[in-house]
């Protein structure tokens, strides 16, 4: 788990109520969504449900390298350190220099590049990952510019291992944008079997998981 010491059990914190560094945290990720809204995709946080959600579509027992992208304050994080196998890999890549500021706070343990998803495969050169096994994403996709869209998504299937796992949510009400529907069109050209949950009614706004298994031959934009 990057630069952390010891046993498996140095990872899991124990659930505890709302106290005023987390309620920090949310009123800093609502700073971030009213200063950079295209960046964020969202005011508030993601729910610990919306987290739960996300871990338990990953088999965790096959799972030896695993990255997440845009960790903001750490919420689906906390969850995922929780199901990581001890000796696999793990690590996160926040592009906000605040949320990941916080983000190193609450989680001291986790390995955060502050950097661009853009970048995964270098990263993964850096931690001696040769390829992922799961994908891990909480970033605003529809929020992004088709051409940011298509080079992380071309980034990540270099990195992702050919039939690794790749979760990402949506908000409900994305579904109904233009821009929601454009992007998760995009989804098979690099995916197989895409699917989504059931909605998350404990996050606002309610959200749903997707997810995937990366093609043995994606079709790249732009290749």
């Amino acid at each position: 788990m990057g630069e952390q010491a010891g046993g498996h059990d140095r990872l899991v914190e124990p659930r505890r109520k709302a106290s005023r560094s987390s309620l920090a945290a949310h009123a800093k990720f609502l700073a971030e969504f009213i200063t950079h809204p295209g960046r964020m995709g969202a005011f508030a946080a993601s729910s610990r449900a919306l987290a739960k959600r996300m871990a338990d579509q990953i088999d965790w027992s096959n799972a030896q390298a695993v990255v997440e992208y845009g960790p903001g304050t750490g919420t689906v994080t906390q969850e995922l350190i929780t199901r990581v196998k001890p000796g696999a890999k793990f690590f996160a890549i926040e592009r906000s220099a605040e949320l990941a500021a916080i983000c190193r706070k609450r989680l001291p343990q986790v390995k955060l590049y502050e950097d661009s998803a853009e970048n995964i495969v270098e990263l993964c050169r850096k931690e001696g990952i040769e390829q992922l096994d799961v994908v891990i994403s909480c970033l605003p996709w529809a929020s992004f510019p088709e051409k940011l869209q298509d080079s992380i998504l071309a980034a990540t299937i270099k990195a992702l291992k050919p039939g690794g796992t790749f979760v990402m949510f949506g908000y409900q009400m994305g579904l109904f944008t233009p821009a929601g529907r454009r992007f998760h069109s995009r989804l098979p050209r690099y995916f197989d079997n895409v699917r989504r949950t059931r909605v998350v009614w404990l996050n606002l706004p309610p959200a749903l998981v997707f997810m995937g298994e990366r093609k043995q031959q994606p079709v790249i934009a732009g290749a």
